[in-house]
């Protein structure tokens, strides 16, 4: 076999997942469509920090929620979720799972709280609930963003 073939088949064995990984997934149309419903009336909120604190390096975020629950990622159960802490971030499309980076933590195992480390300066803070997939609720329930000023 030459070169330019087993580099054919070396792309084409890398393909195969993501392949059979797209012809199982429901389509888009059926993930958006399967989004959860929140309560008009549900709330998340900071408990701390509050907008325009003055904060350490090292700190505890505790969060608020009303009229929902809170429940695990991976638990689909109606009227709950789980909390999503955006930093210095815009939330994505709300049809859309959350991404899981540095600027968006997953709070997957349904804490209330999160200790993070920040550099010194400005930074914006933001609540985002997301259902048993990641994915923000019907209408999305979210806090204002907040800044803090880490010193």
């Amino acid at each position: 076999m030459n070169a330019t073939a087993r580099h054919r088949m070396t792309a084409a064995v890398r393909l195969l997942p993501l392949a059979v990984l797209l012809s199982t997934a429901p389509p888009l149309s059926a993930q958006t469509s399967q989004r959860q419903a929140a309560p008009r009336n549900a709330l998340v909120y900071f408990h701390y920090p509050l907008d325009g604190l003055r904060v350490p390096e090292r700190f505890t975020v505790r969060i608020g929620l009303k009229e929902m629950g809170v429940a695990p990622a991976g638990v689909d159960k109606p009227g709950t979720g789980h909390h999503h802490l955006l930093i210095d971030t815009d939330p994505g499309p709300p049809d859309q799972p959350i991404p899981s980076d540095y600027n968006n933590i997953h709070l997957g195992n349904g804490q209330t709280e999160v200790v993070v480390t920040l550099p010194k300066g400005t930074h914006t803070l933001q609540l985002l609930l997301g259902d048993h997939t990641h994915t923000p609720h019907r209408p999305p329930v979210m806090s204002q963003k907040i800044t803090v000023y880490v010193r």
